[in-house]
């Protein structure tokens, strides 16, 4: 074996499966505390999925979390924590129902209700892009006519910020033609992870997809930080004032591979102040990568 190499065990699991199948693949890679970043970012390019989580000891919190896309570091990642605290549980590593997680954007509790993982994310801050509204539909091949009538394509942020766009009925959800040059440049210039664009008329409480070209990945199975932002809209700007909502996402993907995330908002005095999103992790396989030392 080449010296200058070592190998790197890299876990695949499939977070947010509805009903055991389908879901979004992440990397957990376990003991990462050796690992620089820069061999983060190979191994997360070598894996070629659209997050890999690095677990590493902490000092504050139960475990430090390090999130990398093939291309870039990202500060947090719903569907990566819940595949990394869903096999802890399932390995023996988690003691208690309850946890939490250091990472480069402060701390964050995490809660397992029987298999399944929970991340907190913040209360949600709005940002009004109305007068790109023309451009965003453009770059979506979308009509006006296409969207919800009284709502708003508006920036939410509840840890990492997303164009919500909500739009009419699956149809038009299904047959959209992303540009996806436009979305990045649209998402350069309000520095998000990526589109939400999503429906209500459907089965679950809403229906989605998530284009994020900006970080490399064209289209996502499973978002659960943008999940997290479309329940907040659903109760602040859509006015469904319920406390639970479950979204389904990946869907129409080209290989459709179905995810439901559910999200659990916090309320007090009819605001919300933090969400709890999560789902279930199920392990796929496991991959060796190596790298140089």
């Amino acid at each position: 074996m080449d010296s200058s190499k070592k190998t790197v065990t890299v876990q695949i699991l499939n977070a947010f499966a509805e009903n055991g199948k389908g879901g979004n693949p992440a990397g957990v890679v376990l003991n990462a505390d050796a690992l620089s970043n820069e061999n983060k970012l190979e191994i997360a390019k070598k894996v070629g999925l659209s997050e890999t989580a690095f677990v590493s000891k902490s000092k504050t919190e139960d475990f430090k979390l390090d999130f990398f896309t093939p291309n870039k570091q990202i500060a947090h990642c719903g569907h990566a924590t819940v595949a990394t605290f869903s096999y802890l549980k399932q390995i023996g590593s988690l003691k208690n129902d309850s946890s939490s997680k250091e990472t480069i954007d402060g701390k964050r509790q995490i809660e397992i209700i029987g298999d399944l993982a929970f991340m907190e994310q913040l209360a949600p801050k709005y940002t009004d892009v109305s007068h790109k509204e023309t451009l965003i539909l453009k770059s979506l091949g979308l009509k006006k006519t296409d969207l919800i009538s009284n709502a708003p394509i508006q920036i939410v942020n509840t840890g990492n910020s997303f164009i919500l766009v909500p739009i009419k009925n699956n149809e038009i959800l299904k047959n959209l033609t992303p540009d996806f040059e436009l979305i990045s440049l649209i998402s350069d210039e309000f520095d998000l992870i990526g589109y939400y664009v999503f429906s209500t008329n459907t089965e679950y409480d809403a229906t989605t997809r998530m284009f994020g070209p900006r970080y490399g990945i064209l289209e996502e199975s499973g978002t659960g930080m943008a999940a997290g932002p479309l329940g907040c809209y659903l109760f602040d700007i859509l006015d469904i004032k319920q406390k639970k909502f479950q979204i389904q996402q990946g869907k129409y993907m080209k290989e459709p591979s179905p995810s439901l995330i559910i999200v659990e908002l916090r309320i007090e005095n009819e605001e919300i102040k933090s969400l709890m999103a999560g789902g279930k992790g199920i392990l796929n396989r496991q991959m060796e990568i190596e790298i140089d030392k």
